[in-house]
């Protein structure tokens, strides 16, 4: 264990209280300003006072950080720019204090590398008639401060997967009051949270966030991301979002994105889910690229992921590259979920990706498609 780092769950809980519980000034609101940084994958935020509430993200100015200690900047020219995008209630501070998303910007007020919303958004709203909807399904893993997982025997492992899935119980569930307080924490900040379960590996969870229109899929994941972070901070525990923290036999962590637009909600939207289904097979070396770092590791074509070199499709199926759920089928209209993407993966890339391919590339759906046939190999022989 690292003990040159305090763990802050050691921290007495009810002195902080004490100051939380404070008035606070009717002119002064706490803005938290949350970015992602030069890796694409990591958040940071810092906190400034604004004289007024603010009911939307452009009542918010422009900020700055260093950007040199975040990997977006050189030092002899350092200053980024955030731009207020998305605003939230603060379960943290509470009151009227606020959450801000934000996009990053260079000093010539260009985009940085990692700043995917803008594009993002074009296309959401190039798209907006099809009225896209996402579902995003969040899987990440718990670990303790010396970085192996949560709960745990130290330096050995538990009993194999099987009784931890949506399990119950002090040696299935844990981890479980992290878990509960971000769904709360979540529901009260405005992140429109469907679900939470604990997943095939123990200490591993998922939540879901949708459905979700255009981009607030994005800025909605993002923040919750955030929110964990914090929340687990607060019980000295760290977050994963690795698509494969443990290597051997146990399941991967990924983002699974449900995707529909209207006409595939509206009846007989199957016709429009095949021919979508086909498209995403044509691309798929392309939409792999933006699914997420060190996902070869996880698609492997064992514990419930198709091989990451082939796209493949069936119904109720959790082994293939795009699943029909089995009421879509039977209902003749839904939505289809892309399995691909990686738990670590920008929201903002893998939706921007799904719609310029369905919506703005490849849209019109032929008259006469045929029933999507299942390209399913033998899971067992594929490594």
């Amino acid at each position: 264990m690292n003990t040159a780092v305090p763990n802050t769950a050691l921290l007495d809980k009810a002195v902080f209280r004490r100051y939380l519980e404070l008035p606070q000034p009717e002119n002064k609101i706490m803005a938290t300003y949350i970015w992602i940084d030069g890796t694409g994958e990591n958040l940071r935020a810092k906190t400034r006072t604004v004289d007024q509430e603010p009911r939307s993200p452009n009542e918010l100015s422009w900020w700055n950080f260093d950007g040199s200690s975040t990997g977006q900047a050189d030092g002899s020219n350092s200053d980024i720019y955030l731009k207020p995008v998305a605003i939230y209630k603060d379960p943290f501070m509470l009151g009227r204090n606020k959450l801000v998303m934000c996009e990053t910007y260079k000093y010539n007020k260009e985009p940085t590398a990692t700043n995917k919303r803008l594009s993002c958004e074009e296309a959401m709203n190039a798209a907006h008639s099809e009225h896209p909807w996402f579902g995003l399904e969040q899987e990440y893993t718990l670990l303790d401060r010396d970085g192996w997982p949560f709960g745990w025997p130290k330096g050995g492992f538990p009993h194999p997967q099987g009784p931890y899935y949506c399990g119950v119980g002090a040696c299935q569930a844990l981890g479980r009051d992290i878990v509960e307080a971000h769904y709360k924490a979540c529901l009260y900040a405005g992140i429109n949270v469907s679900g939470t379960n604990a997943e095939s590996m123990p200490s591993q969870w998922e939540y879901q966030v949708g459905p979700c229109e255009g981009i607030e899929a994005g800025d909605q994941l993002w923040v919750s991301r955030y929110l964990l972070l914090r929340i687990a901070e607060e019980f000295g525990v760290q977050v994963s979002f690795d698509p494969k923290p443990i290597v051997g036999d146990w399941n991967g962590a990924g983002c699974h994105c449900n995707f529909s637009t209207q006409v595939m909600r509206e009846p007989n939207g199957i016709v429009a889910i095949n021919h979508a289904i086909k498209v995403l097979q044509t691309q798929h070396t392309a939409h792999i690229q933006r699914y997420g770092r060190n996902n070869e590791r996880r698609l492997t074509g064992r514990h419930e992921t198709a091989n990451i070199n082939i796209c493949t499709t069936g119904i109720a199926n959790r082994y293939v590259s795009v699943r029909v759920p089995r009421q879509v089928a039977e209902d003749k209209c839904g939505y289809l979920e892309d399995r691909r993407p990686a738990s670590n993966c920008d929201p903002y890339d893998v939706t921007d990706a799904l719609v310029r391919t369905l919506c703005l590339s490849h849209k019109e759906v032929p008259a006469n498609v045929d029933d999507l046939k299942e390209v399913v190999p033998n899971r067992e022989t594929v490594e």
